[in-house]
């Protein structure tokens, strides 16, 4: 049955007969359109992916210099803004409307921020690829672009925050309504976190981005190199901010919904959480390390200090999201030795692998690195080396876009009602997207750590006056680099196609019924996602604590090489 016809749209729900989850019928089109488009913006940056890799890969070297520099700009701006942003407005309006089982507030507004989305990602995009805005993702003056590529980008940022403010009022009117009880669910929580530090990330684009494209336009004279750098990282580095936050709530998700995981203790796992809010935009500054017009106490206090506290959080949830699951699978029996829960886990779940990859490699790939450039002598090491993307290959693309795309298993069946073709195929996805994606990071440090320089079209330096020859490692990094960035790209296709495969011809499963608000089943899904407190009796967790100590020793093992290698370079002074 599909409930009275005559009640209004804004009254009914469909609850899913599979999970017990419930979709408020004007926010449910919203959520899919901005899934949907946040993997169409995939492909794209997916293709770029393949063309610079090929030319990266020096063997190779696929396309010239002026194509290279054009589709790395586009490549940088559709990844790291359109593909992540539009899959986290989904995500935002999924935890609030969904699991408080609230009608999603303003969705009127909702439509019109997704048409600016889309607005400005297709125009930033077209001055890219008219040839009229080559300026990279970073976009420094006094390099200029075409007005439209700033203006762009504005109405994306527009969009952007009109949907994170959505999101706060659905909150506001869940609780107004008391359509849940107690506190919000720890997923939403963490969005609650990725949206706050989204307007504070927006707000510094804006401050910089508007004066940008009046300077564009003439209307400014001059703009200052150093304000405009200092500023746009608020916007630049802060944006991957939102998506540790979110990622980090995913993994949660993912937890409770294959193993019923509840955290260790849900207040612990909050104050991470708060942590981010208050700390983890200090991680900015260390783009601005080598920069000579900031203080040496502004950039002490902003990459050691107050920036812990930030790490601090991120190793807490490295420990609860294991420990949640450790907890749950001793429970159901897999109690021999240290690793049984681990090995008896769900390997076969592109949702679970996914995730447990996805924290493995933002954890020991991309934090561990993370901090090591974060310090300010260690920088002086690999700035403006291929280093620094594989660093953050290995926390946006390993670390969020993984766990995005195992969040997007769930959803097929749940939110697109549909049952996923070939399941053996997107069973090793995960696997083939994630190591494919772990070797290109490493090898990328690898080479970046021998000095192989940063968006350098030609690592030969064919022709230059002054020519520099790597050794002979750095080339084979660098093929190490194409051969595992070629394997990660059919990994993300495979993603791609099955996504779009399922949606279109996947058998359709049945969609649940329609009616308001106060007939919610309690399912295991349903409850866990939206359940509250932590384990209900001590259960230990050993093998986390082993994982624990295992990162921690290849922390300080990773840093002190580091500073063993900066030592060598003393006696240049």
């Amino acid at each position: 049955p599909r409930g009275d016809k005559n009640m209004a749209s804004t009254d009914l729900f469909r609850i899913c007969p599979r999970t017990g989850l419930q979709y408020h019928k004007s926010a449910e089109p919203l959520i899919k359109l901005n899934a949907v488009a946040a993997v169409v913006a995939l492909l794209v940056g997916g293709v770029l992916a393949l063309l610079i890799t090929l030319t990266r890969w020096q063997a190779v070297h696929l396309v010239g210099a002026d194509t290279f520099y054009m589709i790395l700009t586009a490549h940088g701006l559709d990844m790291l803004v359109v593909w992540i942003i539009f899959f986290e407005v989904a995500v935002l309006y999924f935890c609030s409307s969904t699991l408080l089982r609230c009608r999603l507030a303003t969705p009127k507004l909702a439509w019109l921020a997704f048409a600016l989305m889309i607005i400005g990602a297709v125009t930033f995009n077209v001055a890219i690829f008219t040839g009229n805005a080559t300026v990279m993702m970073t976009s420094y003056v006094p390099l200029p672009a075409h007005p439209a590529f700033y203006l762009g980008l504005i109405l994306f940022a527009v969009g952007a925050l009109i949907a994170c403010f959505i999101f706060l009022g659905t909150l506001v009117v869940a609780k107004a309504e008391k359509t849940y009880e107690g506190s919000i669910p720890l997923f939403t929580f963490g969005a609650m976190t990725a949206c706050i530090i989204a307007i504070f990330t927006i707000a510094s684009g804006a401050i910089i981005l508007i004066p940008t494209f009046l300077w564009s336009l003439g209307y400014i004279k001059t703009i200052d190199p150093l304000m405009y750098r200092t500023i746009w990282w608020a916007f630049g580095h802060s944006s991957q901010q939102i998506n540790v936050s979110a990622h980090i709530a995913v993994w949660y998700a993912i937890a409770a919904i294959v193993f019923g995981a509840k955290p260790m203790s849900e207040r612990v796992s909050r104050m991470a959480f708060t942590l981010y809010i208050f700390f983890l935009q200090l991680a900015s500054a260390h783009h601005l390390l080598s920069d000579p017009g900031l203080s040496v106490e502004w950039k002490v206090f902003n990459t050691s200090y107050a920036m812990y506290l930030a790490v601090l959080a991120s190793m807490i949830h490295g420990l609860t999201v294991p420990g949640a699951i450790e907890a749950a699978q001793r429970r159901k029996g897999y109690t021999k030795g240290l690793f049984e829960w681990i090995r008896k886990a769900p390997w076969g779940n592109p949702a679970f692998s996914g995730m447990f990859i996805s924290l493995i490699g933002f954890g020991f790939l991309g934090g561990i690195t993370g901090v090591m450039m974060g310090t300010e002598q260690l920088n002086m090491l690999i700035h403006n080396t291929i280093y620094v993307p594989g660093h953050f290959h290995a926390t946006v693309v390993i670390g969020t876009t993984l766990a995005f795309m195992s969040l997007t298993w769930f959803l097929l069946p749940t939110l697109f009602n549909r049952e996923v073709l070939m399941p053996g195929l997107a069973k090793w996805q995960p696997y083939l997207f994630g190591g494919g994606m772990g070797v290109f990071c490493l090898a990328m440090m690898g080479a970046g750590t021998l000095g192989v320089p940063r968006r350098h079209w030609d690592m030969s330096f064919a022709g230059t006056a002054l020519p520099y020859e790597f050794p002979g490692s750095a080339w084979l990094m660098m093929a190490i680099v194409g051969v595992s960035g070629v394997a990660a790209v059919v990994g993300g296709a495979i993603y791609i196609g099955l996504t779009v495969l399922t949606i279109l011809f996947g058998k359709k499963l049945d969609e649940g019924t329609y009616s308001t608000k106060g007939t919610v089943l309690k399912m295991p899904v349903a409850s866990a996602l939206t359940g509250h407190g932590g384990q209900e009796a001590h259960v230990g967790v050993p093998g986390t604590f082993v994982f624990a100590l295992v990162f921690l020793g290849a922390f300080v093992l990773y840093y002190f090489v580091n500073w063993k290698y900066l030592s060598t370079v003393w006696g240049l002074s």
